[in-house]
Order: structure tokens, then sequence, then C-alpha cells
């Protein structure tokens, strides 16, 4: 597969390239392409395209879109064949792994893609090419190119060779799908998130919400709408996590408070009651009378009648 016969592709080539020679990412890339400008375009951020239309109009959104369609399909068909055993849910997760933002970038890193990077002046000042998420999408942008040059084959070795050379497996990072669980069994909703960018300097910025029902239950920030949300789901997991700490602490309190009490409610009832217990007789002073009822046949009435001497009798001291 690659671009359909007769497409024709209006992309100038630099004069003077800002970044190392493209000629030299190639090499590190493995794969000579037939139609350079697809490499120029993946390379080429919107910042630069606004700013040097003349040297690159086109940015590398478009191919950032392909290439991430083609790379979720890599990983599908790759996690299917290698691990026959797994659920689907084992293999979102995976896959999530190894489709992430870090995992992308750190690819990115190791072909130094961040200096063949075109940015605009202001997004390279302020370390635009050392972002994670600039990186990670610069890498899906060639990995479309790839795909649209040379086929999805080519494409398809070209990560998979990358992410097998990893020092450790590429860890889960997906902070949604794990919040999305702990919310649906804990409060039965499913999160969503309210998300707005604001300029910070000469880079845009993302705060994201999310809600389980009315509350709130994290705020996030990042690069990124989706840096935010992961962000937002990772401090919303921190707090829920807290929580049935602090429940099975207070549960014991509560249980002990009832126990203490009932005993002073008891004395206070049966002074008042004495002198009616006998035909009264109600539900909650039944054990009380039974308790008492040696003292009218055995004291007098008038020593009765104080609460004090009652008092001391219940609790076995001696009777003045």
């Amino acid at each position: 597969m690659g671009v359909h016969p007769g497409e024709v592709r209006l992309i100038a080539q630099p004069a003077a390239p800002p970044a190392p020679s493209l000629q030299l990412l190639q090499q590190k890339i493995g794969i000579h392409f037939r139609d350079p400008s697809l490499l120029l375009e993946a390379v080429t951020h919107s910042s630069f395209a606004n700013e040097s239309p003349h040297l690159s109009p086109r940015d590398n959104e478009r191919l950032e879109y392909l290439g991430d369609a083609v790379l979720q399909l890599i990983s599908a068909e790759y996690l299917y064949k290698h691990h026959p055993g797994a659920t689907e849910g084992e293999l979102t997760q995976t896959r999530s792994a190894m489709v992430n933002t870090n995992t992308l970038a750190l690819l990115a890193e190791q072909l130094d893609m961040g200096a063949y990077l075109y940015l605009g002046r202001g997004i390279a000042k302020g370390g635009g090419r050392n972002l994670k998420s600039l990186l990670a999408n610069m890498f899906e942008a060639v990995l479309g190119a790839i795909f649209l040059d040379a086929g999805y084959d080519a494409a398809y070795h070209y990560y998979l060779n990358r992410y097998r050379s990893l020092p450790s497996p590429a860890q889960d990072e997906n902070f949604k799908g794990r919040l999305q669980q702990v919310a649906q069994e804990r409060f039965g909703e499913t999160p969503f998130y309210d998300s707005e960018g604001a300029r910070v300097g000469n880079r845009r910025e993302y705060t994201s919400v999310v809600f389980a029902g009315a509350e709130p239950l994290g705020t996030g920030h990042g690069a990124t709408k989706q840096e935010a949300e992961q962000d937002a789901a990772r401090v919303a997991l921190q707090s829920l996590v807290g929580k049935p700490a602090a429940l099975a602490v207070a549960k014991p309190a509560r249980a002990a408070r009832p126990r203490t009490a009932r005993a002073p409610r008891v004395a206070r009832v049966q002074p008042a009651s004495a002198n009616t217990a006998a035909t009264e007789a109600p539900a909650e002073v039944v054990a009380v009378a039974s308790e008492a009822a040696p003292a009218p046949s055995t004291e007098p009435v008038s020593e009765v009648v104080p609460p004090a001497p009652r008092r001391s009798r219940q609790f076995g001291e001696p009777l003045e």
C-alpha cells in the first residue's frame, strides 16, 4: 500500500533546513523514502508551518492521525498472534502500554527525532524538542509516512523492531482505564472529563477535571488534552485509594460509642420508673425491673425514692 498512482504531493523542499539533514534521519530509520516530501511533512510541527509556509506548508497532524490508526492495527495484530491465551481485557491493557505517550516518546528519543523536528521559533526556545507529547506525535506521523511510502509491512517492522529493543517492557499508564473500573465499581458511574486549553507564554496548556456524578474527583494538567485527562485520572485514583483506609479506621470508633452510651441511659431510666415498674413495664425497662425487683421487699420506701441509693445498689456499693 502507498500513495495511489497519479496522486501528486506539492510540498516544497527547504533550501536551508533548520534541522539536520533528513538524509541522516532516513538512515536512522532504515528506510529510504521514494517520496521525501512525506518525511518532511511528518517532521513539520504546525508552529513551523505557520511561520514558514514557503519551506513546509503542511504540518504533521494529518500524518499523525493516520499513524495512530496504523499503530493501533500493528499492536493489535502483534498481540493477537503472540499472546493466544490472553483475554480481550488483557490484550487491550497491553496494547495501551505499547502505544501510550511515554512509550512512543521513548522510541522517538532512541532515534533522536527531536533534533529533526521543524518547530516555530517560540516553541523551539521553550524546549519543544524535549516535550514527550511532540515526540510521540512525531513518531506516529513518521509511521504514517512510512505506511504511505513503503506499505504496511514496512511500518509493522519499523515499529516492532524498536519496541522490542526497549530495555524493559513498557508500563501501562492508562490511568483513565483504571479509573473507569474503580468508578463503576464504587459509584456505578462512568467518569467524564471537562477539559479546557489556555495559552501559557509560547505554549498551550490544558486543564482537565474528572467527574463521576456531580462531585469532581481530580484535576490534571498537560501539554495536550489527553495528557491533562490522564493526569486528572491519576490524581483521582490517588484520592480514591486513600479513602478505604480512612473508613476502616473510623468503623471501630463508631461501633464503640453505642455501648458506652446505653449504660448511662439505663441508669437514668431506673430511678424515674421505679414506682411504676410493676404497672407500666415498658419494653426497655424490663431488664431493669428484673434486677431491681428485690429492692421493694427489702428496703423501706423512703430509702428507695432517693436516686443516690438506687445507683449505689446497682453498682454494688454498700447502702447507707
